[in-house]
């Protein structure tokens, strides 16, 4: 390397090599990644350059080509965060602020860049210039600090809210379990609402309306979701006495809700969403399956037809359905469920919306039925609720309690037994601590103390016992984790009722018909897990992956690279990584077919869109047999998918009693999460798979509220 090498600069001007100036660039991605071994980025270094000697045979590289090169090298060598640490560096000097200001918190527990970026946009607290004030560590500390303090309150001593508080924060610093957001957020703040899901009600009067408009406002601001049903709302046409005009019908207050939803969110911390309910019989019901077919329309909403099993015997028969006024009962027409069903399947191919909520599956299992029936959900569909009613909810990341081999390992069940009799201590806590904005809400949280306990990584879990997720086996093995979740969780809801006593609307409850005591109504959700698993570093609720490399899109110009540590371990573990490898993969974001990767690996990695349709749904139904609430999981379709695949998933998942469906097939929307990309620094631009930020694999049809 002793003869003259030059560099040509973006101006055009040629200037000599320097190696010193890579390594100061390298060094600072090296040392803002956690690596501080001073031989192996020298090592590094000297790799670096001598591909660059070699490749570039005839004396000169641009300052364009050499990213490329330092990439390859990074990834091969497995710094795959530091090669995003780079990457990121050397953009334009407009966007190295930013850098510093992902970088310069303290990585105090080795998260991971991804992870430490969705800390910083969304959890992290600032002082009054906008400066963040606290690291990971910190951040876990003050929640587990105030949640802990609640155990005052039931004679605890200090020791105890000092032990408890010692081992909740191990809980999150091992990324064992966390909660929903607004709780991360939120504890030990002025801000106190600590829940995620809400469900509030609607009346047919401008006064009424305006009054839940109002309070949906506030939740929003404080983190949390909102959902309604607008069955109530007179039709479209409708005369008003009052005025002696005529009713603009749901889906015009929907738009309404929309818009609020819209000036919330340049305020919060998070994007505000929203779920939309219509019953099936209601007049405007045609209006509303078709109200986003504009891409542009209700993008803070979800919305879900609700519909019973009466409905779904007529769609099966080819009968028609009776249209009903909802303040008289009065039958307005008379149409056929099965044309009916057909527009639903259609709106949902086309657009992702609306989805099916199964009413009667809903309160066949609910446990407060002396409350009344529950008609709404929260905006991902997996948390039914009564109106005024909240929930917590908190997931185990199923990563954490494996051991064993990868492919060949197995369970801890005594760890995962000992995670969900904390974690579920820990949300009841919560119910204490939170501050609700509307006496109204807190009435109805503090009797019926609702929680939501559930896993994610799923995926992973899979992978590390060897069992695919398109396979009998892994159903299998979710019902066995399923029914061992809810067995375990509602012992240490009964022993907590024990040491507590039962919520307050204990009495006339099916628990109380049993002679069961217990501390919460129910207990156990699957949540879509969004922003919480990306901390976690897993897969997102019990989603298969959606992609097995990817780059993240943080929306401000900053691409991350991500590739999925399992596959990662097993490559490498079998000996077949590489960095050729690595950028195949984040093209499509898939191993299927890829030379080098062994038939059965391929199999262990089948993503969301090479699962079929009915797997899908199965894999929904398993758990949702063993589930308190509900399930959030989106049945992720193929761009080519059919709308007969749509038709056999909602039928499917009716058939074998969820409470819910969701769908979405690629590329139905304009804006979505993933989409095609060019990898930066590549001296040839190469197509690859692009995650917006925070997406984690559910919910893809791009207003999921994450937990």
């Amino acid at each position: 390397m002793s003869k003259i090498f030059l560099v040509r600069k973006r101006d055009g001007h040629i200037e000599p090599w320097v190696e010193d100036k890579l390594e100061t660039t390298v060094g600072k991605a090296f040392r803002l990644t956690q690596h501080h071994n001073g031989q192996e980025l020298r090592r590094l270094i000297s790799r670096i350059a001598r591909i660059i000697h070699t490749r570039f045979s005839e004396g000169i590289v641009s300052t364009e080509e050499i990213p490329s090169v330092v990439e390859e090298v990074l990834v091969g060598q497995g710094y795959v965060e530091t090669a995003s640490a780079y990457l990121l560096y050397i953009r334009e000097p407009k966007k190295r602020l930013r850098v510093r200001e992902y970088f310069g918190i303290p990585d105090d527990l080795h998260l991971g860049m991804n992870a430490l970026w969705l800390l910083q946009e969304r959890y992290f607290l600032r002082d009054k210039n906008g400066v963040v004030t606290e690291t990971p560590r910190q951040l876990f500390h003050r929640v587990a600090k105030t949640i802990a303090q609640v155990e005052r309150s039931y004679e605890g001593t200090s020791q105890d809210v000092e032990r408890w508080a010692t081992w909740f924060e191990d809980l999150f610093s091992n990324r064992v379990f966390f909660p929903n957001s607004p709780t991360l957020m939120n504890a030990g703040t002025k801000n106190s609402q600590l829940s995620a899901c809400f469900v509030l009600p609607l009346e047919d009067s401008i006064t009424g309306i305006f009054d839940i408009l109002s309070c949906a406002a506030r939740i929003q601001q404080t983190g949390g979701g909102t959902g309604f049903d607008f069955s109530p709302l007179r039709p479209q046409g409708d005369l008003i006495h009052t005025t002696g005009g005529q009713a603009s019908g749901p889906v015009s207050f929907i738009e309404l809700f929309h818009h609020a939803t819209e000036v919330m969110k340049r305020g919060g911390k998070r994007s505000g969403a929203n779920m939309a309910v219509l019953r099936f019989d209601h007049p405007d019901i045609e209006t509303f399956i078709a109200s986003k077919r504009d891409p542009r329309h209700l993008t803070n909403f979800n919305v879900s037809v609700g519909v019973t099993d009466t409905f779904m015997r007529a769609v099966r028969l080819g009968t028609s359905i009776a249209l009903r006024h909802p303040r008289t009962g009065k039958t307005t027409q008379k149409i056929s469920a099965r044309k009916l069903f057909e527009q639903i399947v259609h709106a949902a191919w086309e657009t992702g919306d609306p989805g099916l909520l199964f009413l009667d599956a809903i309160n066949r299992k609910n446990t407060t039925r002396h409350l009344g029936e529950i008609t709404a959900t929260n905006p991902c569909g997996e948390q039914p609720l009564h109106p005024w009613e909240a929930c917590t909810l908190g997931s185990i990341n199923l990563t954490k309690v494996l051991k064993g081999i990868p492919t060949k390992g197995d369970v801890d069940w005594g760890l995962l037994r000992q995670t969900i009799h904390s974690a579920v201590r820990f949300l009841d806590n919560t119910i204490d601590k939170s501050h609700y904005p509307d006496s109204r809400i807190a009435k109805m949280v503090q009797g019926n103390r609702r929680i939501g306990l559930g896993v994610m990584g799923f995926a992973e879990y899979l992978i590390h016992l060897g069992v695919p997720y398109a396979s009998p086996q892994a159903l299998k093995e979710a019902k066995h984790l399923a029914e061992f979740l809810q067995s375990e969780a509602h012992r240490a809801s009964e022993q907590l009722a024990r040491d507590r006593g039962n919520f307050l609307f204990y009495k006339g409850s099916e628990w109380d018909k049993r002679g069961i005591p217990m501390r919460h109504a129910s207990v156990t959700t699957i949540a879509p897990t969004g922003s919480i698993s990306l901390i976690a570093g897993c897969s997102s609720g019990i989603e298969p992956l959606f992609a097995v490399g990817f780059v993240r899109e943080t929306g401000q110009g900053v691409r991350l690279f991500e590739i999925s540590p399992s596959f990662e371990t097993i490559a490498r573990q079998e000996g077949f990584w590489s960095s050729k490898l690595f950028h195949k993969i984040l093209q499509t974001g898939s191993v299927q077919g890829v030379h080098g990767v062994p038939p059965f690996i391929q199999a262990l990695f089948c993503t969301a869109h090479e699962i079929p349709v009915s797997q899908h749904i199965r894999m929904q139904a398993v758990f949702q047999s063993s589930i308190d609430h509900a399930v959030s999981k989106t049945v992720n379709l193929s761009a080519q998918a059919k709308e007969s695949d749509v038709r056999e998933a909602f039928l499917l998942a009716w058939k074998l009693h969820c409470k819910g469906v969701t769908i979405y097939r690629q590329d139905s929307k304009p804006q979505q999460t993933l989409q095609k990309g060019m990898v930066i620094g590549a001296k040839q631009a190469r197509p690859l798979l692009v995650k917006h930020a925070g997406y984690t694999g559910s919910c893809s049809n791009g207003t999921c509220l994450s937990s």
